[in-house]
């Protein structure tokens, strides 16, 4: 009988992972096992799999891979259930612990059952570190700015949240063409490393609808980075006041950005789903 790989199913309002535990021992290669783990009709089914690690410079790290089998710099989603995954499982008793990604470290908290806070950092604005070649080549932000995509002109305002975003105000993100500007625009030449891509609709000051098709997983119930992204572009425009709840597909996320020199933070669910065993 082959190998059966432990492994616990999370989602963070809708964004759903595949958790495993990388400190009890060797993996499978890990490029292949998220394309196969992932897939939601001969695996197990998630929009990522995540990974924990050990880390030199944070307490723990964490490795996520897409369902094409792409690794990605950092999910604020995925961060949420990580931290509720270690916590769970005595790996860490702490209230805040800090994360290595791709990205840089970052500190999520305990915010109540079943809910986490994390300190994103800052977001990146400058065009050639988000990257992106929209913008006059200074040092950002790259607000409204016009793309090209599949014969029409589109106002797309570009963020850094430790992963590229390209947000687009619409009437309505139910009505938005998702599916078919999705994958061209995070294919387009205008992002050399491909960009997730948010639809949005700024409802009031303290409320904004979001859609998002994410980089290397298409359309996902939640993207926590994206609702960061969104945040801040819609605060940089004036349209929302500083602290403004995200209405997403799979539930809601609090963004806070108290000034433009701040630190944002995002607060919203992480629950688990189940566990099981796979063969690999």
């Amino acid at each position: 009988m082959g190998l059966e790989l432990p492994f616990t199913k999370m989602h963070g309002a809708g964004n759903d992972f595949v958790v495993l535990d990388g400190l009890a021992g060797d993996l499978p290669r890990l490029e292949e096992l998220a394309q196969r783990l992932c897939d939601r009709h001969f695996g197990i089914g998630a929009d990522q799999l995540l990974v924990v690690r050990e880390s030199r410079q944070a307490d723990f790290r964490m490795e996520i891979f897409n369902p094409d089998g792409s690794q990605v710099e950092m999910c604020a989603n995925g961060i949420r259930a990580f931290y509720k995954f270690v916590r769970d499982r005595g790996l860490t008793s702490a209230d805040e612990i800090s994360v290595e990604t791709l990205s840089g470290v970052v500190r999520p908290r305990w915010a109540g059952p079943g809910r986490v806070t994390v300190d994103m950092g800052l977001p990146v604005l400058a065009p050639a570190k988000i990257p992106t070649l929209l913008g006059d080549g200074g040092e950002g932000p790259v607000l409204d700015a016009a793309l090209e995509v599949d014969g029409e002109t589109l106002a797309v305002s570009a963020i850094s949240m430790g992963n590229p975003h390209a947000v687009i105000n619409v009437d309505d993100p139910d009505l938005a063409p998702v599916e078919r500007l999705g994958p061209l625009i995070e294919n387009h030449p205008a992002f050399p490393n491909r960009v997730n891509v948010e639809f949005v609709t700024v409802a009031s000051r303290s409320r904004i609808r979001q859609r998002t098709f994410e980089r290397g997983t298409g359309e996902t119930l939640a993207c926590g980075s994206g609702a960061c992204a969104v945040a801040v572009a819609s605060m940089l425009r004036g349209a929302v006041d500083r602290a403004v709840d995200i209405e997403l597909r799979g539930g809601e996320l609090r963004i806070e950005w108290a000034s433009n020199d701040s630190h944002i933070f995002m607060t919203g669910p992480a629950a688990e789903v189940f566990t099981g065993r796979i063969p690999v």
